[in-house]
C-alpha cells in the first residue's frame, strides 16, 4: 500500500489531450466540437443512447448544448470527446468530475459511446487513456466508475476495464422522474499496475488477427496478470 506520510494531494484535473493508436481524447471546446459531438452520437436519437443519464431529454442540439455548458460551470464537469484517428470524426465523449485531489479520488462519468464505438478498439484505447493520465500524470489514488443500477451494459463495461465493484447506493438520487440506485464502481493506484499492462497487451497490435479480431479478452489478460503476481 502507498505510504501516505507525505502525501500532500494531487492537482486538479485539467482539460488535456491524450493521444493513442487509435482515438485521441480531447478537451471539449463548444466552437469547435458540439455540431461533430451531436452527429457522432446520433443526433435526435442521442435521448436513446443517453436513457439511464439523469437529465431531461433533449429537444435538440441547442438542449444538448446548454446541459454541456451547464456541467462544466455549476459541477465541474471537464469534458472531453473521443475522435477516431482512422476517420477523424467525433465519436464519443467522457468527464472527470467529483474531483477530490486533496484525497486522491475522481471520477469518469457522463459517459456516451456513439454507434461508430461499437465493437472497436477506440472505447477501450479512450478509457485507458484517460485513467493513465489520472494515475501516472496526476498521482491519483482512486478512479470511480458510476452508474444507474438498472444500466446493465456500463455495469459490463466497467468490470471489463477493470473497475472493482464496490456495492449500490440505494435511493441514490431522481433520474427522470423515478428512483435510481447507483452502482459503484473503482480501480485504486495499488490495482493500476497489472490494469494498465492488461490494456497495454490488449491494445497492441501482436492481439488482433488480420481481420482485426481481439486474440484474447481483456478479462482473461488481467486474470493471468495478477496471478503472476507475488502473493
Amino acid at each position: 500500500m502507498r505510504d501516505l506520510s507525505n502525501f500532500k494531494g494531487c492537482p486538479a484535473p485539467h482539460p488535456v489531450t491524450l493521444k493513442g493508436r487509435f482515438v485521441t481524447v480531447e478537451p471539449y471546446v463548444r466552437e469547435q466540437h458540439l455540431q461533430d459531438l451531436w452527429d457522432g452520437l446520433g443526433g435526435m436519437g442521442i435521448n436513446a443512447l443517453l436513457l439511464y443519464f439523469a437529465q431531461d431529454d433533449f429537444t435538440g442540439i441547442d438542449d444538448f448544448s446548454g446541459w454541456l455548458d451547464s456541467i462544466h460551470s455549476k459541477s465541474g464537469w471537464l469534458t472531453h470527446v473521443f475522435r477516431d484517428n482512422g476517420t477523424a470524426k467525433v465519436v464519443g465523449m467522457a468527464n472527470y468530475m467529483r474531483a477530490d485531489p486533496a484525497n486522491g479520488s475522481v471520477e469518469i462519468g457522463g459517459v456516451a459511446h456513439g454507434p461508430a464505438m461499437k465493437r472497436s478498439s477506440l472505447s477501450t484505447e479512450a478509457h485507458y487513456l484517460m485513467a493513465k493520465h489520472i494515475f501516472e500524470d496526476l498521482g491519483y489514488r482512486r478512479y470511480e466508475w458510476k452508474c444507474d443500477n438498472l444500466n446493465e451494459a456500463s455495469k459490463i463495461t466497467a468490470a471489463r476495464y477493470g473497475f472493482q465493484f464496490e456495492g449500490i447506493f440505494r435511493q441514490h438520487m431522481i433520474s427522470k422522474g423515478r428512483n435510481r440506485d447507483t452502482a459503484w464502481f473503482s480501480i485504486i493506484d495499488s490495482e493500476w499496475p497489472v490494469t494498465n499492462e492488461a490494456f497495454e497487451t490488449w491494445l497492441s497490435a501482436g492481439n488482433f488477427d488480420a481481420d482485426g479480431r481481439q486474440k484474447r479478452r481483456l478479462e482473461d489478460i488481467r486474470a493471468d496478470l495478477s496471478r503472476e503476481q507475488p502473493a
